[in-house]
């Protein structure tokens, strides 16, 4: 694993912050139209149907597969069955900049569970480079206003995004633990579809007891289709090859820090859909983002 960053890397770990910002604008939209978590099991569905053809072989008997089913049943969970859902539930309860403030803390989530749980000591150019990021993302979630900080207020949907960050944090770290089938483990697709394998199972379960705890309903039709469409082939497939990749080579510590561009993509975002043009904050911001970035990734 080399933690020195190189273009091809850089770009790897560029692409699911982008991809998960225009999710979570998604997520938004779609609230009132689809349950959350009937939403995360219909993307995840999809995207399994679309990987079977290329990858369908990892569900025979003599994949390996089925040998280390606990530890793809954990990756399942973490992964599959439970981020995006509480990401997803998080959205219909909390304010975008209360979502978004959370899921910053996702380095510190990174440091300590590897430090706890994985051996990994976090050195000093880390914490100062968390220090740095998470400054980049208050900035922009903040106009460049602190005050607006100070009005922030904790609801039931910030517990959900904390509980999804720190789930994201041990499934990015089990990522690069040893003990996966060489055949499974060398074919992205293969390794994507056991993981949603039992991560379907996980969000059958959750999404059964959302039908059955509150009065869900689905409003069928395109536009629903279209944002079903993008969830499993941009967040889900394209953004989990990218992301998978980008920790195998430099972990997830350092790949933690590129997390923090999801925020500036998303007010990018909601300033192009609102025809409003960036402002100094956004690039104050993002400098301080990749500042931080570069300094942990420094020997």
């Amino acid at each position: 694993m080399n933690q020195r960053l190189t273009p091809g890397t850089t770009a790897l770990l560029t692409i699911p912050p982008l991809l998960w910002a225009g999710n979570a604008v998604v997520g938004r939209m779609l609230q009132g139209t689809v349950p959350p978590v009937t939403l995360n099991f219909l993307r995840w569905l999809i995207a399994g149907l679309l990987l079977l053809p290329i990858a369908g072989w990892v569900l025979q008997a003599r994949s390996g597969l089925w040998q280390q089913w606990r530890r793809f049943a954990l990756l399942g969970l973490l992964g599959v069955g439970c981020y995006n859902t509480l990401q997803y539930m998080a959205l219909k309860t909390s304010t975008p900049l209360n979502v978004t403030l959370v899921g910053a803390s996702s380095p510190v989530w990174m440091l300590a569970i590897g430090a706890l749980f994985f051996g990994r000591r976090p050195s000093r150019r880390q914490y100062f480079g968390a220090v740095l990021s998470i400054a980049g993302v208050l900035v922009v979630l903040s106009r460049g206003h602190w005050d607006v900080l100070l009005q922030v207020r904790l609801v039931p949907g910030d517990v959900y995004m904390l509980l999804a960050t720190a789930a994201w944090a041990w499934y990015s770290w089990l990522l690069i633990r040893p003990g996966d089938p060489p055949r499974i483990r060398g074919d992205w697709a293969a390794f994507l579809l056991a993981q949603i394998a039992f991560g379907l199972g996980w969000s059958a379960l959750f999404s059964g007891f959302e039908w059955g705890l509150t009065p869900a309903t689905v409003q069928w039709g395109w536009p629903l289709a279209a944002a079903l469409a993008f969830v499993a082939l941009g967040p889900a497939i394209l953004a989990y090859r990218c992301w998978g990749l980008g920790v195998q080579r430099v972990g997830p510590s350092l790949a933690a820090f590129f997390s923090n561009l999801t925020p500036l993509f998303a007010a990018l975002m909601s300033a192009a859909f609102l025809g409003e043009w960036p402002h100094a904050y956004h690039a104050i911001g993002f400098l301080l983002i990749v500042g931080g970035i570069v300094a942990s990734s420094r020997h």
